[in-house]
């Protein structure tokens, strides 16, 4: 913390020796004892009311980011559309073209259709392949 070394920690204890003398000398380091643990108290004190604070304005963050979210349903959605497919490309790709059922006829089958079979039943026969 000082950066004391040894040889400045034996010139201080036979300058404060000789200054302070033999009888108080064990006062006095208890006194330097009590002085040193109150002010790491302070300082301990001091850093958790700093972490409390930063922790605070992290919630307050968080708190005002959620409410954004829950203000606009449809938000986290658009995030994550833009982060995946910015140009849209694929959203155009994946949509289904729509039927034209003007002439009032449902679509036929194509033969790669899979034919629903019942539970508890065998597979119909498969169908001969179209020439």
């Amino acid at each position: 913390m000082f950066d004391i070394g040894w040889d400045e920690m034996a010139l201080i204890a036979a300058v404060s020796l000789i200054i302070i003398g033999p009888k108080d000398l064990p006062t006095v380091l208890r006194q330097v004892g009590r002085w040193t643990r109150k002010a790491r108290e302070m300082a301990s004190d001091f850093q958790r009311g700093m972490d409390d604070m930063v922790r605070d304005s992290e919630l307050d963050d968080l708190r005002k980011q959620v409410s954004r979210v829950a203000e606009q349903p449809n938000l986290l959605r658009e995030e994550i559309d833009k982060a995946i497919d910015p140009t849209g490309e694929m959203a155009k790709a994946m949509q289904v073209p729509p039927l034209d059922l003007s002439s009032g006829a449902s679509p036929a089958p194509t033969p790669a259709d899979p034919v629903p079979v019942p539970i508890g039943q065998d597979a119909p026969p498969s169908r001969p392949p179209e020439p």
